[in-house]
């Protein structure tokens, strides 16, 4: 950071995390994020004019909303001076945005930014592929007339931009695919697995019956008119808390009657280091529920520096230290975070130990699981340690919470900003995600006191 600015994290808010398709599969991403706008200008009582920007993280971005930062900013009625800037780095966007806001303010382009990240993966599209020199997709008419048979036609495709985004591009690998391969690597075992996640499920549980959210959350109306005042999924995953036993009989992503591991490894050799397939020993470990679910929601936070925070009495709760991005092999995405980890500590003068609070994006059971073992293996961080003493996601995580793509990377900085002004003791925090592309990304917040 540049010497002598001190850069500040203030009046952050997020809607509550809706499961897809359901409580507010009804709201589009730029709605969301609009209604979050709001949310933070209201409760923070910052004059609009103000602002000197507003940066938005969307993975999912289509023709209906380009620019969505913009048709945000402007659908929560926020001045037309005021500008807006859209990012794309998958998972960890809504990191990024908070990073942009402080580089912006470092660069003296501005003094009060509003940084965050919206998903609507109810609303992600169908998209028809193929170039308009095909007669059969000219135009919309064409595509009406020859609808019955237009899959027929070659060179033409139909693609669910929900399921093509969980593929990365380059390697052709789901990003499941990349947790059972950490999985199978690191031997970490299904139980071991959902045992985790049962963990993220309760905490998440524990935190809303205690309050923790109300800090942060604002409830919302969903779908059916009702009022929505926590996130969904926590509750419809509540069942397995009460009996672990129903999430041990949930259906292998990679071991089943559709494609057996033997077969997923004949695919994927090139990313098991050697590992082998053992007949009647090597089984399939991932499932959809110790992998986090697909979620609808939004969240932001104002970045701005303490001078500024402290003039126009806004609610500082956290110091941005510092950040870092790592990119690693795509086939092996989820466990990013330990180099992201490792690089912003040696950058910051920090040791590992120093983390008195760490939230790490739990994409899946088994990517952080393969983080605390890699990641002491490469580095020498204790990451099962931190985990063992409560300091890793205490309040639950993406495993529970769920995972609106773009809005996660500011969720769990609002986590770590309102667990450390919780924990009269700590002092430092870190937020670290993964994102599809093979990158990770690391950011330190000190406690604001």
């Amino acid at each position: 950071m540049k010497p002598g600015l001190d850069i500040v994290i203030a009046d952050g808010w997020r809607t509550p995390v809706g499961h897809v398709n359901s409580k507010i599969s009804h709201l589009s991403a730029e709605e969301l994020m609009a209604t979050t706008i709001e949310e933070i200008m209201t409760r923070s009582k910052l004059d609009p004019d103000l602002l000197d920007g507003v940066i938005v993280g969307w993975v999912g971005q289509g023709s209906n909303a380009p620019n969505i930062a913009r048709v945000a900013t402007l659908k929560a009625g926020l001045p037309l001076k005021c500008v807006a800037f859209t990012e794309q780095v998958n998972c960890v966007s809504g990191m990024d945005t908070i990073a942009s806001a402080a580089r912006r303010i470092v660069m003296g382009e501005g003094e009060i930014f509003l940084a965050g990240g919206t998903e609507s993966m109810s609303q992600m599209p169908y998209t028809i592929r193929g170039d308009r020199s095909h007669k059969g997709i000219r135009t919309l008419e064409d595509i009406r007339k020859n609808w019955d048979h237009l899959l027929e036609m070659e060179g033409i495709d139909l693609e669910d931009c929900l399921l093509e985004g969980l593929v990365d591009p380059i390697k052709k690998i789901n990003m499941a695919a990349t947790a059972e391969i950490l999985a199978q690597i690191n031997g970490i075992t299904r139980e071991e697995q959902d045992e985790y996640a049962i963990q993220s499920y309760a905490k998440s549980l524990k935190a809303i019956e205690r309050g923790f959210y109300k800090s942060h959350v604002f409830g919302m109306k969903d779908r059916d008119g009702e009022d929505m005042l926590d996130d969904e999924n926590p509750i419809l995953r509540a069942k397995f808390v009460d009996d672990p036993s129903k999430l041990h009989k949930m259906l292998k992503l990679f071991d089943n009657k559709v494609l057996s591991i033997e077969e997923f490894y004949k695919q994927n050799k090139q990313y098991l280091n050697g590992t082998k397939y053992e007949a009647g020993k090597t089984v399939g470990t991932v499932t959809p529920f110790n992998a986090c679910p697909r979620s609808d929601g939004a969240a932001g936070v104002l970045v701005t520096t303490l001078e500024r925070a402290q003039k126009e009495n806004l609610n500082v709760i956290g110091r941005l230290a510092g950040w870092s991005f790592a990119g690693i092999d795509p086939g092996l995405m989820a466990k990013a975070p330990a180099y992201s980890t490792d690089l912003v500590l040696k950058k910051m003068d920090h040791k590992f130990e120093d983390l008195d609070i760490i939230e790490l994006h739990e994409a899946f059971a088994a990517g952080c699981l393969a983080i605390f073992k890699e990641g002491n293996k490469e580095f020498g961080h204790d990451w099962q340690s931190k985990f063992d003493e409560g300091r890793i996601n205490r309040n639950g995580g993406t495993l529970a919470i769920g995972h609106p793509l773009a809005a996660s990377g500011t969720r769990i900085v609002l986590n770590v900003c309102h667990a450390l002004k919780e924990d009269t003791k700590a002092k430092l925090g870190m937020v670290t995600a993964c994102a599809a592309g093979g990158i990770g990304g690391s950011m330190l917040i000190e406690k604001f006191a």
